[in-house]
């Protein structure tokens, strides 16, 4: 049965659902309702639906259990998304989920297969993907203005978080610097080089405070070509957002492939013939793209359980080459 309208709830209070997506979801009235925001804590969970008048509800099963959602968008800690996912799937709801998907490859595949038996959407966050600048990217890479790729390099940091307490830095919570900026390189790399590559080589490394991992590094290789991927990553960086192509006639370099909000006008560096030329992107609203496509998949008319799964099996992959 077709939704013109998704009636979606929130599960849970994440800095990225209040500051982009419940904003982008109310500014979606002919696609989206916003039916209710869930928290453990019942005064956070009335305070933010009070701000959007909407219901509130603690804890996070009693929403599920209303009866008058259509999807979810789920911003939990890595640890908590297979339970939760897992619930909503067989309450018959579609899912929107904040990256990692899972903390583990077989717990992907497991809601991959709930999600796809019972004909729900299961679309993991990575709103960048539907970004102009992106498209720009790949176009200008198809072009051949900078001739045959011959190597990729792509970097995802950013200082340590003010708070010592942040879930990010809890291996009971599924923290780690390769589930959460890490996630980003790899899924570029599948965008830009296609599915079928490997790891080649990858590090995490750890500091005696926490017991995650806190940045890394790594590269992917399609062995059919030798093209490869070097990626780094981390959160006790200097901020890096950034992606270079490297080709056998030139160079494109651009410094916030993701995270290049609404109000953000992206530049691309080519460097080809002995030129080098700065293009201007179009700011571009990627949440509002990514909402659309989720729309588009709780029709039945998309599916990534594949992409899914090959990501999980190559963050898998990167974390036990690290610890060989």
């Amino acid at each position: 049965m077709e939704l013109r309208k998704i009636r979606i709830g929130i599960l849970g209070t994440a800095s990225i659902a209040q500051r982009y997506v419940i904003p982008t979801l109310l500014g979606m009235p002919d696609l989206f309702e916003l039916k209710g925001i869930a928290s453990r804590s019942i005064d956070r969970a009335q305070e933010l639906a009070d701000k959007y008048s909407v219901a509130s509800y603690s804890p996070y099963e009693s929403m599920l259990d209303d009866n008058d959602l259509d999807a979810v968008y789920i911003p939990l800690p890595n640890a908590l998304h297979y339970e939760w996912i897992e619930n909503s799937l067989q309450r018959g709801l579609h899912i929107l989920v904040e990256k990692s998907l899972a903390c583990s490859s077989s717990e992907v595949i497991k809601l991959s297969k709930l999600a796809d038996d019972n004909r729900l959407a299961l679309i993991e966050n990575f709103q960048f993907r539907f970004h102009s600048q992106l498209q720009r990217v790949i176009d200008i890479m198809e072009s051949g203005e900078i001739g045959e790729l011959r190597c990729m390099r792509s970097s995802f940091g950013f200082p340590p978080f003010p708070d010592r307490g942040n879930i990010r830095y809890s291996k009971l919570l599924g923290g780690g610097a390769l589930l959460d900026a890490g996630a980003y390189p790899i899924k570029l790399s599948q965008i830009m080089l296609g599915e079928n590559i490997n790891v080649l080589c990858a590090s995490l490394s750890y500091n005696s405070e926490h017991d995650v991992d806190i940045w890394g590094s790594g590269t992917l290789i399609d062995i059919e070509t030798g093209i490869h991927s070097q990626i780094s990553f981390g959160f006790d960086n200097y901020y890096q957002c950034s992606l270079e192509l490297w080709g056998s006639k030139g160079r494109l370099f651009t410094n916030r492939i993701f995270t290049a909000p609404p109000n953000v006008i992206p530049q691309i560096e080519l460097s080809s013939g002995g030129n080098t030329e700065i293009l201007n992107i179009e700011a571009d609203n990627h949440f509002e793209k990514m909402l659309k496509y989720f729309h588009a998949a709780c029709q039945g008319k998309i599916s990534e359980s594949k992409q899914n799964i090959k990501q999980s099996r190559m963050i898998e992959e990167f974390r036990n080459k690290a610890h060989e």
